[in-house]
């Protein structure tokens, strides 16, 4: 196997995340004007988010300097299916993070082969700690992960994201919304995909789904939900999440309940 110690590999991801968040933790609340700019319509990026993953992928080139690395802002460094790959976030939730709400993630997943072998999502604000290795688990803070025991959206409590950069879907995913909200008890939408993915994985949340998401929002945290004895799939029921860009998880009956009204309206 590449990975002989994979726990102690997880603990080299861990303590890279964190230096990703030490530099979160004195730009929050803090950021100026000048500070922040709009890549596209609605989607922003900060100094803090290129602070992040500049020490991010620092230590990854330092450390690992073999392996590929997808990363939010910088892209592709060394991009080869026969490497390593570590696909990275430095800051998920910017827009929470700039308007001073204290939701956000450092989330990295590393891949192998095209399969997800790693993920971690660090909350620096509440100093929680998502780890997960596949074939071996996954851990809130240290204890075990294992997703609700939920078999039908009644009674639910789901995580959902608004499709804010593709209006295009925004009919269809609201008819899906619409649906999913009459059938479970509530459904929120904190801002975050990689947190609601581990939040999923730890029972919190009883299923997500969202839309069009980029691999850095989901590749730490599906593999979390996967190891928590979850069901993960791409909106249109597929295995292909990442080119897909959408995803579905939970426990196995609430994603079939989902993808049925899913497959339904669409």
């Amino acid at each position: 196997m590449l990975f002989h110690e994979p726990l102690t590999f997880l603990d080299e991801i861990e303590a890279i995340a964190r230096l990703g968040a030490e530099k979160l933790i004195p730009r929050f609340r803090s950021l100026e004007a000048d500070q922040i700019s709009e890549k596209a319509r609605n989607d922003l990026v900060s100094i803090a988010d290129h602070e992040s993953e500049a020490a991010i992928l620092e230590a990854i080139s330092h450390r690992f300097p073999d392996h590929a690395v997808l990363s939010e802002e910088a892209g592709w460094h060394q991009r080869d299916p026969s490497r390593p790959t570590w696909i990275v976030d430095p800051l998920d939730g910017t827009t929470n993070f700039i308007h001073g709400i204290a939701h956000f993630a450092v989330s990295i997943g590393v891949a192998y082969e095209d399969r997800m072998l790693f993920g971690v999502v660090l909350d620096p604000i509440k100093n929680d700690i998502f780890r997960g290795t596949k074939g071996y688990g996954a851990w809130w803070n240290g204890q075990r992960c294992t997703v609700s025991s939920r078999t039908a959206l009644p009674g639910c409590l789901l995580a959902t994201g608004f499709p804010f950069k593709a209006h295009d879907v925004l009919d269809r995913y609201l008819a899906i919304f619409r649906e999913v909200f009459l059938r479970c008890k509530a459904i929120r939408r904190p801002g975050s995909a990689a947190l609601d993915l581990a939040y999923t994985a730890a029972g919190l949340y009883d299923g997500f789904f969202e839309f069009r998401l980029a691999p850095w929002d989901l590749a730490g945290g599906t593999l979390l939900v996967e190891e928590a004895g979850g069901t993960v799939t791409a909106i249109d029921g597929g295995p292909d999440i990442m080119a897909e860009g959408s995803v579905v998880c939970g426990p196995a009956g609430v994603v079939a309940e989902l993808l049925e009204i899913v497959n339904r309206i669409s």
